[in-house]
Formats: C-alpha cells, structure tokens, sequence
C-alpha cells in the first residue's frame, strides 16, 4: 500500500485559492478544499483554525498573484504606467473572481487609498513606474492615485458583469487619464 501524502500548509492555500479563483471566495470552506486535495477535512482544519484565517492565506497569495500579473503580463512594453493600467482592467477581465475576492470582499487591510498607495505590497509598482516616468516618489504616487481610481471603477464594472470590455477604447480612455494626470503634475510645478 503507498504511503499517504502529506497535505501541507502551502497545498491547502493553493486548494483555496484555485477555489476563489475558479468559483468565488465565499465558497472556499473546509469540504470544498478537501474535496479538492482529495482528502478528509481534518489536514485544513489542523493548519487552518478557522476557515477565516483560510481565507485570510489565500487573499495574500491573491495580493501576490495580483502583483505578479501586473507587472509581467506585457501589455503596453511603449508606456509602463499605460501598461500597468490595462494590466488592472485585464485582470478583471480575466480573473473576476480574484478580482472581487481582492477588491470588494472586505480582506483588504488597507482602509483609505492613502493606506494602499502607502503599503509594502505596492512598492514594486510604484518603483516600476517611476523608473518609467522619471519622476519622484511623491508625483508618481499623485499619478497612480489618479490613474486607480480610474482603472479600478473600469474593472469593478467589468468583473460585476455591469461593463462589456473593449481593449481599444479602454486603451484610449486610460491613455487620455494617464495624460490629464501628468499635465497636472506639470502645471503644478509652474
């Protein structure tokens, strides 16, 4: 008889979030992912006290995953920030799910935009585009806070079935966005 496998910590996060990925958050429990480790619930409930803490590991590999999307999905190699702002559309495109289970499923620790653009998960973006825009901290975050609020009311339309996406007008849209706000950057500093 082969030994059993060992379910581990990192399988079950995985289990969870393949879940949230293909079905939705709110159906990752304690049968649903031993269901797909193919194994009793015991293993998630001797890593896991609680479902939500469950969930709370795999909203982080979400954040994660989310990072890594956006900064290697090539979607605009001209412009880095364009680039990153129809990454962020295309992410709710393609993972509506994730999406929600990000954005709109009250996981995220940050309460203000002020505490996103200033949280350690967001440092890699905004290193990115501010190597791109060759500007300093402070006016790369004004531009990425201009530029979310547009790319995240776009995606959460999409992801709630309430917005049919079309890449070239969203393009053009976050194009005109992106200019407005490094016009204002500009005249700011006249």
């Amino acid at each position: 008889m082969p030994p059993k496998t060992k379910i581990t910590k990192e399988m079950i996060i995985e289990a969870a979030f393949e879940i949230a990925r293909t079905e939705g958050a709110e159906n990752i429990n304690a049968r649903s992912v031993s269901k797909k480790l193919n194994c009793s619930t015991q293993p998630v409930m001797y890593h896991f006290a609680t479902i939500e803490e469950l969930k709370k590991a795999a909203y982080e590999k979400t954040g994660e995953y989310h990072t890594e999307y956006l900064l290697n999905n090539q979607q605009n190699q001209n412009n880095v920030m364009l680039g990153i702002g129809l990454n962020y559309i295309l992410f709710a495109v393609e993972e509506p799910h994730l999406f929600r289970f990000l954005f709109q499923s009250g996981f995220a620790k940050e309460n203000s935009i002020l505490e996103v653009i200033n949280s350690h998960e967001l440092t890699p973006i905004l290193s990115v585009m501010q190597g791109a825009m060759k500007l300093n901290a402070e006016q790369t975050k004004n531009v990425f806070i201009t530029l979310a609020m547009f790319v995240h009311g776009y995606a959460s339309l999409i992801a709630n079935n309430s917005f049919e996406f079309d890449e070239e007008l969203a393009a053009t849209h976050l194009k005109q966005v992106f200019k407005g706000a490094i016009l204002a950057i500009q005249e700011d500093e006249k």
